[in-house]
């Protein structure tokens, strides 16, 4: 648990440089992110933004220490830990979230924010709440890329038969097998190894979370796809959140809002950073044919469209939130 307290820490040592003095609760913060991830730096600075308030103490504990994601989504409503930051699986909560597992549906940032703005509360704050939880703020995990051993990706075909893993989400299954993969749900956490030992070829996520868990030292391919944008959710049980003074409420809703400006900003200056750090480990990158992939992605836009209730609707009002749409 050493790592823990590092960067329980990191939190705690916020609170006492502000000078501020926390009367309210001790809050424990369970991420999956690794040290060096825009996970780490994401969720770090939300905890020392509650804590300069003085109303309550929030511990970080990343890389998977209090669990893996589906684990921490229990442990929320068992009131075993205070926070969350779900991205993909937030798809298995609710399909509305699946939305954003809809290849390149998000386009930008930008749009991002005027999604949220606009549809948050009355689409994904209420599917969150029906299922037991509240959001609280909005981060990023980000654009995914495809990393394998096998070839270079240029087209879906060139997927055909590779061992890919993908969050535990169904949608994100759906879309590789639709594309010709072989894919696996697997934690995150697991990952590496997978790779290392064989066990599959491949994964897909944004160049934070494949630098942050040193996926390049065991891959030979970057694939530049950018084929789902994937939000993360600063996310409590809602009566967790019921149950804390309106002073503790007011901070944690406050700094979740305030964490979104700081997390896209972060990860905008480490994308170039980054894809030159999986560069320089000797990994091939090539640009995917963007087209190619948007092309072989109707089917699962009509699947979502058909069985989910709403979906065709939500489908549409995302895409018209897009610039120039």
């Amino acid at each position: 648990m050493k790592l823990g307290k590092l960067l329980a820490g990191v939190a705690v040592s916020a609170l006492l440089a502000t000078g501020a003095s926390a009367e309210g609760p001790t809050l424990k913060f369970g991420h999956v992110g690794n040290p060096g991830s825009l996970f780490e730096a994401t969720v770090n600075n939300f905890a020392e933004c509650v804590n300069a308030t003085g109303k309550a103490t929030v511990e970080v504990f990343g890389s998977s220490q209090l669990g893996k994601d589906k684990e921490l989504l229990q442990k929320l409503k068992l009131g075993q830990v205070d926070f969350a930051l779900p991205s993909s699986v937030m798809s298995s909560v609710s399909d509305v979230f699946g939305v954003f597992e809809m290849p390149y549906i998000i386009k930008d940032r930008d749009h991002m924010r005027r999604v949220w703005d606009t549809l948050g509360e009355s689409t994904f704050q209420k599917a969150a709440n029906d299922n037991g939880y509240r959001i609280v703020g909005v981060m990023e995990n980000g654009f995914r890329h495809i990393t394998n051993n096998v070839r270079a990706i240029n087209v879906p075909d060139d997927l055909k038969g590779i061992k890919l893993r993908t969050p535990k989400g169904a949608w994100r299954v759906k879309m590789f097998q639709a594309y010709g993969a072989n894919p696996t749900p697997m934690a995150f956490s697991e990952v590496f190894t997978a790779l290392q030992t064989g066990v599959i070829d491949g994964q897909e996520n944004p160049y934070a979370q494949i630098t942050s868990a040193k996926f390049q030292e065991v891959q030979k391919y970057l694939s530049i796809t950018g084929h789902v944008y994937t939000p993360a959710y600063i996310t409590t049980a809602a009566a967790t959140y019921d149950g804390w003074p309106a002073d503790v409420q007011e901070a944690v809703s406050s700094c979740g809002s305030s964490a979104r400006d700081y997390a896209y900003k972060k990860a905008a200056e480490l994308e170039g950073e980054l894809l030159q750090v999986i560069k320089d480990a000797g990994v091939a990158v090539n640009d995917a044919d963007k087209d190619a992939f948007i092309a072989a992605s109707g089917g699962i836009y009509d699947e979502y469209a058909s069985s989910v209730s709403g979906g065709a609707d939500l489908i549409k009002q995302v895409q018209s939130l897009a610039a120039g749409s």
